[in-house]
Formats: structure tokens, sequence, C-alpha cells
């Protein structure tokens, strides 16, 4: 028998995504929601399901509903507001799911006022462990716990997402790569592995009148010459590679005194180990390059790494799938940026759907994705789910 074809209410969907934007929003239609103002097991993560005719492990969709400060009315929230906008279509349709749908909404996504980010999807997954994560405060020195406590949403471990038959995050790119290349929809197939360097640069300060050039030891135009050195070698890895040097300390940051010290971060992404193993090499080597330190000394120190997370091929050919059959435009692509789904991976087969960002802006208030791109992505993850819960 063929299935009936069902497709959700696009405008109800703006509706509600414009009408949770009105919680925080801010002056230039940007919103500061930050994690805890909303939260219902013991991290504060809530869960919402849709019976099944089976009782057995559910479909799981969701994201987040904290924001960055100022930042977009996209980012996250679609996830979860995806998930309602979608069992309000099975429900008026009278579609029975075999399986429990769930929706979730994940606590503490950005690390915007509690770092790390992912701090609930990191617990979760036995990334992150609860007690240490339950210490950590934000810029006025209250604890993750104290905020859990004191919003009344502090639920119970038996809540927990423990196992589900799939989880599939719908979520806006972050990037300009679907609107450049005229895609509705991205098939994520990874989360890009990454790690993160700190360089320090130590030299001498002086008189900024009075020492000539040739016998200072300027920490700043020593870290001038490596960044230019490692944008040369990093360049020459792989087209896909990307690195950002986006903190820089200068010290003493007197423009009367020559800077004795410069501490910046390094950064950089790629699905392929072994690229960001020649990356590793080449950051530390950069104390070795003796005729680019003019004088001065450096240290570099990981702070962290991650390999890249690779995602469910099923459930990803799941998610082409339905595209395909709803005849939008697509490809097949990874995220340079991390997400909940990367952890909740490591204990359920998991896939991602991206829809275009604006301009590729993101954690801005400049964020935007036209509201016919929102109403495909829930239309594809409405495809998604309603076969993986009838499997």
């Amino acid at each position: 028998m063929q299935r009936q074809k069902v497709a959700v209410n696009g405008e109800r969907l703006k509706n509600t995504l414009e009408r949770f934007a009105d919680y925080g929003r801010t002056p230039n239609n940007g919103v500061t929601r930050l994690a805890m103002d909303i939260k219902i097991d013991d991290l504060g993560c809530i869960y919402a399901t849709l019976e099944g005719l089976e009782d057995k492990p559910p479909v799981v969709i969701g994201s987040h509903m904290d924001s960055v400060k100022k930042g977009g009315r996209f980012d996250g929230i679609l996830g979860v507001v995806a998930g309602l906008e979608l069992v309000r279509t099975l429900v008026e349709h009278n579609i029975k799911p075999k399986v429990p749908i769930t929706i979730v909404n994940f606590t503490n996504e950005e690390g915007a006022r509690f770092e790390p980010s992912m701090m609930a999807s990191g617990i979760l997954s036995g990334k992150f462990q609860k007690d240490v994560m339950m210490k950590k405060t934000d810029v006025d020195g209250v604890t993750f716990e104290q905020a859990l406590q004191s919003c009344g949403y502090e639920g119970d471990t038996s809540n927990r997402l423990t196992e589900a038959s799939a989880f599939v995050e719908l979520h806006i790119e972050q990037g300009p790569i679907l609107e450049r290349e005229a895609k509705s929809i991205g098939v994520v197939e990874c989360v890009l592995g990454m790690v993160c360097y700190e360089i320090e640069v130590t030299g001498e300060s002086d008189h900024a009148g009075t020492t000539p050039m040739d016998m200072r030891k300027d920490a700043l135009f020593a870290t001038n010459n490596l960044i230019a050195e490692a944008r040369h070698e990093l360049g020459r890895l792989d087209s896909n590679l990307v690195y950002t040097m986006g903190r820089m300390n200068v010290l003493p940051n007197i423009h009367t005194v020559i800077p004795n010290k410069v501490i910046f971060s390094l950064e950089a992404r790629h699905t392929d180990e072994d690229v960001i193993a020649s990356v590793e090499k080449i950051i530390q080597s950069l104390p070795d390059q003796a005729e680019l330190l003019e004088g001065c000394e450096v240290r570099v120190t990981k702070l962290w790494g991650r390999d890249t997370v690779w995602f469910d091929k099923t459930v990803c050919d799941e998610v082409e799938e339905s595209v395909r059959s709803l005849g939008y435009s697509y490809k097949r692509m990874v995220s340079g940026a991390g997400h909940d789904a990367q952890f909740l991976a490591t204990y359920i087969p998991t896939a991602m759907i991206f829809i275009p960002s604006v301009n590729g802006k993101s954690h801005c208030e400049e964020e935007f994705t036209p509201w016919e791109e929102c109403e495909k992505g829930v239309n594809v993850l409405l495809e998604t789910v309603i076969k993986l819960a009838q499997k």
C-alpha cells in the first residue's frame, strides 16, 4: 500500500520560531537566551515523547534552545521547534509511529554561560564527568549546579537519554557552502576533527623610542613572522583544511613599550587524521625556526583536540533518500562546527541535516535562513523520521 505523503505547515513553523525569538529578543532582532533560562533530567535536558505502537527505543530529534550573547534566532532552536512541528503534523494526519518519537532540548550546548560547550550531551555520552561539570562557574561565580537547582528544572537521572533507534538533528549550516552552491539541504556525514594549540612568544621589553631596531627582541614582530610561516606551510597541506589564529594577547600592550610577550591560539580542522597530524608537526616545529624568532623564545602547548566523528551511514542514506523523494537540491557535506549530534553519535546511530545560512552568518544578530528553506529542512526531517520510526 502506498504511503500517504504529508508535509509540515511552513507558516506555523515560521510563527513558532518568531514566538520563541520573543524570549530574549535583542534590539537588533537577535536573541540572548543563555543556558538554564528554560530548563528535566538531572542535567536540565527536556524530553517530550509521542508514543509509538510498540514500546521500543525511540527515534530522537532535537537540538538546543540556549544561545550565545546577541546570537541568532535560528541556531539550535530550529531543531527543537522542528520536532514540535513534526509531531503536530503526525497528529493532524492521524499517523501513529511504530516506535516512539522523542523531542529533546539539550542543556547548555553553546557553553556561553558555562564552559565547555555541549555540556549535557557530553555528560550523557560519557565524554564529560558530571561532578566536574557541576562545578563550572559563570562570570558571576554561580556554578552550573546552583543554576540548575535554582531554576527548578533539576530532574531525575533515570530520565536521561540512554538508548534510541536513531538521532537526527536539524540545524542551520552556520557557513556559506549551501548558499554558494545553491543547495537547499546538506546531508551531513561528519563533524570535523580538530586540534587547538596555544603559542607563547617571549622577548624583552624596552623603550620604544630609544632602543635601536637591531637590538630589539620584539615578541610581536617574531609572532608576525611565525604566523606568516604557519600560514604558508598550512596552506600547502590540503585545500579543505581550515585554520584560525583566533585569540591574541600582547603584553604589556603599551604603545611606548616594545612587547615582551605574545600569546596566541592556532586551531585547525579537517576530516583526515593524517592531515591533522601534519598540522601538529608544523606547529610543533615553530620553536625551531631560529631565523624567524629575532632573538625571542617560543613555547607551544596543545590545549585539546578531537577526532573526526563520522555519522551513521544508514541514517545518512535515509536522509538523502528523503531529500531525493521531495525533489530538493542537496549535497553531502561535513560540519566544521561542533554539535550535540557528535556526542550522541558515540552511542546512537546519528545523522544531521543542514539548511542554508544567508551569507554564512551565525552566532550574530544578522543570522538568517529563509523561511521556505526552514520548511524544506523540516519536511526532510519529517520524511526521514517517518521512515525510521516505521522500521
